[in-house]
């Protein structure tokens, strides 16, 4: 069935070889990282709550400056949004997904320590606190499906890019001809890098309209 090799390939062909290996073990980890957002975000449900707990005034404190300093444009909004008097809940799930709850609405949600990033529900009552990428028409369909934003899909005619975003930044997902963001997102790579390579994924989908998490209004 193989082919016995007679020798070991020359330089050339190490480099191949390693060029192959890498790109293979690229696509694996890419598919198990989306496997996993999906069981974070898109298939969440109550069930995937594994514990709860009213945190301490220093925890509220260290999460409303986290907030702040990610969305400034968000700061002067917070005591309203979470009132200092207010219990704030943090929701933890599988799989390393956090949720801030007040008032039982989920508000903001982060994955390990990552940085916390709105609802989807939160940003369209606010919706100039984020940076904001464009995809065009024909991505849209993909995205609302859960897949993550290809480059070329924010590249081409009827994609927008923020060229001042960097990577590992959240971001909200507009579409071309449409009023309000469609997802939120985490870029896997800087507006320029997308622009420069113009392939595989740009950015992480990792909130979108009627996912789990857009279902759960509330937390009863």
């Amino acid at each position: 069935m193989f082919k016995k090799m007679d020798s070991w390939p020359g330089e050339h062909g190490l480099e191949s070889y390693y060029t192959l290996c890498n790109g293979f073990i690229s696509f694996v980890l890419n598919y198990w990282h989306s496997k996993l957002k999906l069981v974070l975000i898109f298939r969440f449900s109550s069930e995937e709550i594994s514990g709860q707990n009213q945190v301490r005034a220093s925890v509220q404190r260290r999460i409303r400056q986290s907030i702040a300093d990610e969305y400034p444009r968000l700061e002067p909004l917070l005591d309203d949004l979470l009132p200092k008097k207010s219990p704030m809940i943090v929701v933890k799930c599988q799989n390393h997904l956090n949720l801030v709850v007040v008032n039982n609405v989920p508000l903001f949600f982060n994955i390990r320590d990552g940085p916390y990033m709105p609802t989807l529900r939160l940003l369209h009552q606010y919706p100039d606190i984020m940076k904001k990428f464009q995809v065009d028409r024909g991505a849209i369909k993909f995205v609302l499906s859960g897949a993550n934003i290809m480059c070329p899909g924010l590249t081409s005619p009827g994609g927008v890019l923020d060229d001042e975003v960097e990577e590992e930044t959240p971001v909200a997902i507009m579409a071309e001809g449409k009023q309000h963001a469609l997802a939120i997102g985490f870029t896997k790579l800087s507006a320029k890098d997308i622009r420069t390579i113009n392939k595989g994924i740009g950015v992480d989908n990792m909130h979108y309209l009627n996912d789990g998490l857009w279902k759960m209004e509330k937390l009863e």
